[in-house]
């Protein structure tokens, strides 16, 4: 704590900052490590398993490797979605094609359910009493047999949105197996971490046979970091990861983001719905649009975050961990959950400006889904990712109660069986048909008691 505040005084002193981030040292320099050079002097750390059974094939960067055609494969799926936005901020969604339906807190097997709307209030996490009408129906006036007619009710202007965004596309679902040579995993951590907390997943995925990446960004972990504040705004980092998801990308791809790596994983899905597969999200939050607040404690001078870095770890355990046994500080310690220089978390948390992806940016999103929040978590609220999980169009909510934030890394075995079932997850048609089949029964026996109903009224 004495060296630290001492660091924290020459830091004062001289006016720069320590970088804390060094390469890692380990028993196999080899095992999978790549350093790419996303940007002239830019370099990012990146783990990359591949199966043996699949040889490296040589292609020119930035081309995706699309050797396998899976078009096949798979179950079809219509997404349909009517997005409209009113001046008075309501948010009005409406699921015209598939939709795939989960239980809050028991993820289901993806059953299709009927047509339905949604209506939200725009980063309101509160419920609404009732839904606008955009074409309202007068309600008709009592009649009056006197000559003198009664002045005609006053006509309700005709609501017209503010914005209207319409989705008609069809995505093929199919399960993804590690023995598929044209899937991969791409896993992104957030704030202050490193790709050393995915190690259970990566280890666990790779022995299956699935292709593995997963980067540093910038200024964490092992990769390069730059002493510049906009090297870490948001759309920075997101443009280092478009450089690294086009030069692994296969055919089918799934994003697995904790943190803040799921709005990068979002940015990917929307920029390539065609190579974006599946898509998990852990303790991501609200859809809400990034902005930073100015009433921080990391707003502070780098210096005095320097001074303040022992309270910040052990305020980091407290609050991403369940419990602060010697188990946790051993797994903060290994998977360098929070190793990272005052400079750059102070430059990470004021770059994290994203007004791009609000609510409507979520819902135009057509992928599948997984939300996995821990319950003791005391960053991300399960509000947000329940608020989350309304807006997506296809969202499975699943809640791991004796996990916290970093629940990926205190339980492993139960996050990597949750992952697994979803890559292998095939929505079901058949069902789907057999739904229909009901409503037509039920509308058919409606107009049958119809039609009888009016021959007695004939009679009579």
């Amino acid at each position: 704590m004495l060296t630290s505040i001492t660091d924290g005084i020459l830091c004062c002193l001289t006016g720069k900052t320590d970088n804390l981030v060094l390469p890692l040292e380990s028993s196999k320099p080899s095992d999978g490590f790549e350093f790419v050079e996303v940007k002239p002097g830019r370099v990012l750390r990146v783990r990359h398993i591949v199966p043996e059974r699949q040889p490296l094939e040589k292609q020119a960067p930035g081309k995706q490797r699309t050797d396998v055609d899976y078009s096949d494969v798979g179950t079809s799926v219509h997404c349909k979605r009517k997005i409209s936005v009113y001046r008075d901020g309501q948010l009005v969604i409406e699921n015209l094609g598939d939709v795939l339906h989960s239980e809050i807190l028991q993820c289901q097997d993806g059953d299709l359910e009927p047509c339905s709307t949604v209506e939200v209030e725009l980063a309101d996490y509160r419920e609404i009493a009732s839904s606008p009408d955009p074409n309202p129906v007068p309600l008709p006036g009592p009649v009056h047999t006197g000559e003198q007619k009664p002045a005609p009710p006053p006509r309700r202007r005709r609501r017209k949105p503010k914005r209207t965004v319409l989705i008609d596309s069809k995505r093929v679902i199919s399960s993804c197996k590690g023995t598929h040579s044209d899937v991969a995993l791409f896993f992104v951590h957030g704030v202050g971490g490193s790709l050393d907390i995915w190690s259970s997943q990566l280890d666990f995925f790779s022995r299956l046979g699935y292709e593995v990446i997963a980067p540093d960004l910038a200024g964490h972990g092992a990769s390069t970091a730059p002493q510049i504040a906009a090297a870490y705004t948001f759309y920075a980092l997101a443009e280092d990861l478009r450089a690294i998801f086009k030069r692994y990308a296969r055919k089918r791809n799934i994003l697995i983001g904790h943190s803040y790596g799921v709005s990068f994983c979002t940015f990917l899905a929307h920029e390539y719905p065609d190579l974006v597969h599946k898509v998990v999200m852990i303790n991501g939050g609200g859809p809400t649009a990034l902005e930073p607040s100015l009433c921080s404690i990391f707003q502070l001078p780098s210096c005095v975050l320097h001074c303040l870095s022992p309270c910040l770890a052990w305020s980091f355990l407290k609050a991403g961990f369940a419990r602060q046994g010697a188990k946790e500080k051993q797994l903060l310690k290994q998977g360098n959950a929070f190793n990272v220089s005052p400079f750059v978390l102070r430059a990470m948390m004021s770059g994290q400006y994203w007004p791009e992806g609000d609510e409507v940016y979520h819902a135009e999103l057509t992928t599948p889904i997984l939300l996995v929040h821990g319950m003791c978590d005391k960053f991300v609220p399960v509000d947000e990712d329940q608020r989350m999980a309304e807006i997506l169009l296809f969202a499975f909510l699943k809640v791991i109660e004796e996990g916290s934030h970093m629940v990926m890394m205190e339980c492993p075995d139960t996050v990597n069986t949750l992952l697994h079932e979803f890559f292998l997850w095939e929505p079901d048609m058949s069902k789907k048909s057999s739904c229909k089949a009901d409503v037509e029964k039920t509308v058919s026996a409606c107009e049958t008691l119809t039609t009888l109903k009016h021959h007695k009224s004939v009679d009579k």
